[in-house]
Formats: C-alpha cells, sequence, structure tokens
C-alpha cells in the first residue's frame, strides 16, 4: 500500500462520522445480484460512496454503491451495497478501502458474498458455495508496497482465511434448515470478460470449484485488519468448459443470483438466531 492509504482512510472516516456515528458489529459485502440481502436490514442510514471523501464510486450493474447501517436481528450492521472490482479500473487499495473503514467503524466480522461460475461438474446453477478457501489468480496483492502496523501485520496469515467457526456454524445452519449447500474454493480472475474454456478447465486442475471477478482482495484486507471472515458463493453459471459450455449473458447471472441469494439470507438469518454472527 501507499503511504498515503492511511491519510485516505482517516479522510474518508471523517467524512462518515460527520454523516452518522453509527458503531457496527457485523460488515456485509453483497455481490452481483446479492443486494437483495440488505432488505432484510432494519435501516438506520444510508451514505452513497459519492458522498464519502476519498472513496471510489462503483461502476458494476446491479451494485448499488453505498454503505447502509442499520440493525439485523439485533445486531449493528454495515451493508456494502456494491464493490469495487479491477476490471472496472479501480487498484487493490480502492477495492480494499470499504474494508478497512467498516473495521474502523466497529465490525470485527465479515460476511461477503458474490456471483461466482461453477468450475466444479457436480455442482448446478443457482446453488449456495460455501467459501472454504480461495486462489488469487488476479495478478495483484493490495497489501503490497508499505505496511501500516496499525492497520495489521507486515505478513498477515491465510492459512484460515475463511474463519473455520464461522464455516462450521454456517454449516450447522444450513442443516437446522434443511438445506443443502456446497463447500468449495472460490478462485479470482481479473476480468471483465468471462473465462475461456481452456481457461476454466486450467482453473478447475488448480483446485477451483467456482470462478468470479472480486473477493480475494477484500478477504485478504479483512484478515490483514483482524476480522474473521464468512464467505458464500451464489452459482450463477456453468463454467465447466466443457465440450457443452454455453454462452454467459449477465442477465442469466443476475437471474440464477437472485434466486441463490434467497438461500443465503435464510443461512445468515439462522446463524444470528444461533448467536454464531
Amino acid at each position: 500500500m501507499r503511504k498515503e492509504f492511511s491519510n485516505r482512510l482517516e479522510t474518508a472516516l471523517s467524512s462518515i462520522r460527520a454523516q452518522t456515528d453509527f458503531v457496527a458489529d457485523l460488515a456485509l459485502v453483497t455481490g452481483t445480484g446479492l443486494d437483495g440481502l440488505i432488505a432484510e436490514i432494519e435501516v438506520e442510514s444510508k451514505i452513497p460512496f459519492g458522498e464519502i471523501a476519498g472513496f471510489p464510486v462503483s461502476t458494476a450493474p446491479s451494485h448499488k454503491g453505498e454503505f447502509v447501517f442499520g440493525t439485523l436481528k439485533g445486531r449493528k450492521i454495515i451493508a456494502q451495497s456494491g464493490r469495487f472490482h479491477l476490471y472496472e479500473g479501480w487498484v487493490g487499495e480502492d477495492i480494499v478501502l470499504p474494508v478497512y473503514t467498516m473495521r474502523a467503524l466497529g465490525a470485527e466480522k465479515y460476511i461477503v458474498t458474490n456471483a461466482a461460475g461453477s468450475l466444479n461438474a457436480d455442482y448446478n446453477v443457482r446453488d449456495v458455495m460455501l467459501i472454504e478457501d480461495h486462489i488469487n489468480f488476479q495478478g495483484v496483492h493490495a497489501l503490497a508496497g508499505p505496511n501500516d502496523d496499525q492497520l495489521g501485520l507486515r505478513f498477515p496469515d491465510m492459512s484460515r482465511a475463511y474463519d473455520p467457526d464461522l464455516c462450521k456454524a454456517a454449516m450447522e445452519a444450513t442443516s437446522s434448515l434443511g438445506l443443502n449447500i456446497r463447500n468449495g474454493i472460490y478462485a479470482a480472475i481479473h476480468g471483465p470478460e468471462f473465462e475461456t474454456s481452456a481457461e476454466r478447465r486450467f482453473l478447475r486442475m488448480a483446485g477451483g470449484d467456482a470462478v468470479g471477478m472480486s473477493t480475494v482482495q477484500e478477504v485478504t484486507a479483512a484478515n490483514h485488519a483482524g476480522m474473521k471472515v464468512l464467505g458464500f458463493s451464489a452459482i450463477s453459471n456453468s463454467a465447466t468448459g466443457g465440450p457443452d459450455q454455453q454462452p454467459d449473458t449477465l442477465e442469466e447471472v443476475l437471474e440464477n443470483t437472485a434466486i441463490s441469494a434467497n438461500i443465503i439470507v435464510k443461512i445468515i438469518m439462522q446463524m444470528l438466531d444461533d448467536g454464531a454472527l
């Protein structure tokens, strides 16, 4: 990170604190087509990213670009409605700025969601995958450069990037609801193009179960900041790269993700009822 990042973070926090004194327990990031998660929040206030000094503005489809402050099952939550992607032209620091912002506003747990294609042929479109780990194929590492020790360690451990206790609690909540979800590895690419069939076959051989264009920079930053991470992928399209591979469209992704989002909502709400979040 550049030395100016900490100053940028302080500027953003001052801008937010001029508008709200909200202190959070949880942070939630909604990916493409997953904004329905925010409908469950008892909203206290919203701040568009364009009204936060030094913040980028999301340009991705279905990403509103705002912080939503409110209560969910009695827990204070900040929801990041819309994220930033490398394919939009943002750099790593832009993508992780909201992570450190939400941490500074009190959030100790970080729930991340995304839409992803299924590299694993056993997965079905509209499944939900609990993210157990990830592989960074984006060619970018947001923590590169000088480290601010006040934000986190120079060499953060990523061997448990997705908190094992939260993952276990998510599976227990899923079981109690009578639902079935997948457990797997998320592979992140740069984008914006959907992967070639050869790339998809390579990503599968490399260990990926699902592929997308987000999440890994944010999760790395959340671990750096000392947050416990829980992640879900909504399987929005088949991405096996096999001989029957069909063309992908954004419309298909949004339609399928909206259905998977309902399952993710149920799991998160059950975890809150269980006291796991």
